[in-house]
């Protein structure tokens, strides 16, 4: 079996498939449970693909002894024998060895000997005021209270060296002897939602250690030539270039100077190489066969924190690791915020949802405690642009120790598909339908053409001025200022207004871009800015010269980013006719309305006349929802009625044929909302109903009732 990943989507022997898979931690669970916990997983739920962490403490507890992965100091760190359990199960897994891994684990499954506090020669990790970052410790204090340890400096060398000798110890002795044609590991996971689940942080948040800032400082040495190239551009006159000093506070809105401005840009593309330097290191270290994912969480809500996350977060530059995200970030049926900002994950680069929170309702919302919550969650990440679907976590779990996890008590998790004593729930139920559908239709539904208007270009050096700036303050008095970018903001208000026109859209990183690629965006929207390099100018420019539309949003442009006049784009806009730009082929794409009920709809179309038609009910609305589809390309511009009962913050997903029902998902009930509706599909006046409360798809033309 030959695994890949294409542009974010699993290729197994050349067949492109929807990545389906559902976690289940074996380090807290007796190794007496596995087999039958993995055998109910698969069966109940028909997931093929489980994933799991190997937590560092777990396995190597001791500093002087190699870890244990055969489970000979103790029977729960067998992950060897737990991945053969997989492989006579006929599942694959994706394993995931950290280092930082967080999953509720002490010290986020670092051991403890690799602590600052615990060993001096792990330099800590600082922020922008020089204080330690820290994480939730492994041991009570005297109040019964985990207390909060530092977290190391990724790239320290004592951290460094360890971590590389945990990962090459992963890669030989783990992975090596599970992948290849008989294996079961099917990829990897490295990190963990940035680095130590900090891919959300503000710009100021980390890193300011002395090994971050060698990178820092190197970065600028790659970027300007030589430190009088840099003091030429900022108006310094360092004489060494440990003298340049980064960023560290934040600045009134409105306008900021340019030198200061370009500084922004820098620890920008500084937070960006932190990441990339990482992920190649640790990927290096373990030398796996099979494809590497990382998962970072979505942006925050903060009103810099998009920003923040756009500048960091750039997969272009890590050169083979491939995109994936996860959730945790709020109940996306009930707040309009966190599912633009979930959207916004799924949209910045091809892969898959790697974890969705399906079994946690205490730790983090009781919403989660209906399967409708997960189900919603998992069908708009996959109808925005996600490339597979993860169950976090599939098995409840009751068999550790405070080594491992001193701070939070079984089950773990409280209501997954497959309860603590093996028991299939009511949620399997919900995972099967899914799992089903994609198993049978994954491949087409990715293949499939979303029904998109205008693409964001994202010009990531903007976003890092933007997260350093303060949005609503005073500029102070006689300030030498220049305009500012918002991209953030303009990214969400854009984001707003394509849903609000029933559309869909793309996001595409105009640094890494090139005019092939750019070619297949006709209609491009960005915000401007007093600066932009030649290079994005030029293409940018060339764009327009091909007859291709520009949106600029804000300042234009008159400076590179050595600040050099360069008007490349500014002439190109000047020199475009003026009726250039106010239509486009791509605006007459079909759109996709809600005409009736508080809902948001995705739509989607293969060449053979099959769509798919995504329904995602809030949790305010009772009663039908009623969708249309539109435009010249909509089934021979007749368009489409759709209406969809189902339970509120359910949602569904319907596949049509020439315009007739196929194959669908609706949510028949929520039980944490109390709502429960007569689940039913009307297309074209012809109604398929289900049964009072109950989940209601039609598989392969096979109806099912699955218990919600």
């Amino acid at each position: 079996m030959r695994i890949e990943l294409r542009d974010g989507v699993l290729h197994t022997d050349g067949v492109p498939g929807l990545l389906a898979t559902a976690d289940y931690p074996y380090y807290r669970d007796d190794p007496t449970v596995w087999r039958d916990r993995l055998t109910t997983l698969r069966d109940a739920t028909g997931i093929r693909i489980v994933s799991s962490y190997l937590p560092w403490r777990h396995h190597q507890p001791d500093p002087d002894t190699p870890p244990d992965f055969t489970g000979a100091t103790r029977a729960d760190r067998d992950v060897l024998g737990f991945l053969r359990i997989c492989a006579e199960l006929g599942l694959g897994v994706i394993a995931k060895p950290g280092p930082f891994i967080h999953a509720e684990t002490n010290y986020g499954g670092l051991p403890d000997w690799i602590c600052p506090l615990h060993n001096p020669q792990v330099e800590p990790q600082l922020d922008a005021r020089g204080n330690t970052v820290d994480w939730i410790g492994a041991h009570r204090d005297a109040d019964g209270e985990v207390g909060r340890w530092p977290l190391p400096a990724p790239l320290g060398g004592h951290f460094a060296t360890r971590v590389g000798e945990w990962l090459r110890a992963v890669g030989k002795e783990v992975l090596q002897p599970a992948t290849g044609p008989d294996g079961p590991v099917v990829l990897v996971q490295i990190a963990n939602e940035g680095l130590f689940t900090d891919g959300a942080l503000p710009l100021w948040a980390y890193d300011y250690s002395a090994p971050g800032l060698d990178l820092f400082r190197s970065g600028l040495r790659e970027r300007y030539g030589d430190l009088d190239g840099y003091n030429a551009v900022h108006g310094t006159a360092h004489a060494d270039w440990s003298a340049v000093r980064p960023p560290r506070e934040r600045h009134p809105g409105g306008s900021l100077e340019l030198r200061r401005q370009l500084a922004c840009a820098d620890w920008g593309r500084y937070q960006s190489d932190l990441l990339a330097e990482a992920y190649h290191s640790w990927t290096g270290a373990l030398a796996p066969d099979v494809p590497v994912v990382v998962n970072l969480n979505p942006p925050a809500g903060e009103e810099h924190a998009l920003d923040a996350w756009l500048s960091r977060v750039r997969p272009e530059r890590w050169n083979g690791i491939g995109y994936g995200f996860t959730n945790w970030m709020g109940v996306v049926s009930t707040d309009h915020g966190s599912h633009a900002r979930y959207v916004v994950a799924a949209k910045r680069a091809p892969g898959p949802n790697l974890e969705e929170n399906w079994g946690f309702s205490e730790l983090y919302d009781r919403a989660y405690a209906a399967g409708a919550t997960s189900f919603h969650q998992s069908l708009l990440a996959l109808a925005a642009g996600a490339t597979g679907f993860n169950v976090y976590t599939g098995v409840a779990t009751s068999g550790w120790g405070d080594d491992l996890d001193a701070k939070h008590t079984p089950p773990y998790p409280d209501c997954p598909p497959i309860d603590q004593h093996g028991n299939a729930t009511g949620k399997a139920g919900t995972v099967r339908m899914l799992a089903d559908f994609f198993a049978a239709h994954g491949g087409e539904f990715l293949g499939a053409t979303p029904a998109t208007g205008p693409s964001w270009g994202l010009y990531a050096p903007y976003a890092a001025v933007a997260a350093w700036t303060e949005a609503d303050a005073p500029v102070a008095p006689g300030a030498e200022t220049e305009a500012l970018p918002v991209c953030g903001r303009e990214l969400r208000a854009f984001h707003e207004r394509m849903r609000a026109e029933g559309r869909d859209y793309r996001i595409v990183d105009l640094e890494s871009a090139t005019p092939e690629r750019l070619a297949g965006h006709p209609h491009l929207v960005l915000h401007g800015g007093a600066f932009m390099d030649a290079d994005t100018q030029r293409l940018l420019a060339g764009q327009i010269a091909a007859g291709l539309r520009v949106d600029l949003l804000g300042p234009v442009p008159r400076v590179d980013e050595r600040l050099r006049p360069c008007t490349l784009l500014a002439d190109a806009l000047a020199a475009r006719p003026a009726a250039a730009g106010t239509d486009s082929a791509v605006d007459d794409a079909p759109a996709v309305r809600v005409v009736g009920g508080s809902a948001d709809a995705y739509w989607r179309a293969a060449p053979s006349g099959t769509g798919y038609l995504t329904v995602l009910v809030q949790s305010d609305h009772d009663g039908p929802v009623r969708v249309e589809i539109a435009g010249a390309g909509a089934f021979d511009g007749r368009g489409l009625a759709v209406t969809v009962d189902s339970a509120r913050g359910g949602a569904a997903v319907l596949r049509l044929v020439d315009g007739a029902l196929d194959d669908f998902l609706v949510t028949g009930a929520n039980a944490f909302l109390g709502s429960a509706v007569t689940p039913a599909v009307t297309v074209g006046g012809v109604r398929v109903q289900g049964e009072y409360g109950r989940d209601l798809a039609r598989i392969g033309g096979e109806l099912r009732t699955p218990a919600a």
